[in-house]
């Protein structure tokens, strides 16, 4: 019988050995953890996560982007540099103009996910 209580901590010291081992090796190495870190710190920041949220519905420029948040196009493109680094977003040229989209779906089903987590 599990009893729910009101307080933070354990009232005494037991560690349950099966699920620490099962815990360890289920967690992911020092370097994906270190890149899953990266990739929430970028999502903290609510510009980037108002330009993903618009990439979710359709490629956009530099300068669609940085009207949309409004930022210099010089700091958008830091800021979209910052994320195709982490491989949120992908590029391609047209001519003079470089739009930007989600790098996968993976990325609109985080945003998704988050957003209906957020609803509940």
């Amino acid at each position: 019988m599990t009893t729910v209580v009101e307080q933070d901590g354990c009232l005494v010291k037991v560690v349950h050995l099966e699920r620490v081992r099962r815990a360890r090796k289920r967690t992911p190495s020092a370097e994906r953890l270190a890149r899953m870190s990266g990739l929430y710190q970028a999502l903290g920041d609510p510009t980037r996560l108002r330009m993903l949220l618009a990439l979710k519905d359709g490629e956009m420029c530099v300068c669609d982007l940085a009207a949309l948040t409004d930022t210099s196009d010089s700091a958008m493109s830091h800021q979209l540099r910052r994320l195709k680094d982490l491989a949120l977003v992908k590029s391609r040229r047209e001519g003079q103009i470089l739009y930007y989209f989600l790098d996968d779906h993976h990325v609109a089903e985080l945003l998704e996910s988050t957003l209906q987590h957020l609803s509940h």
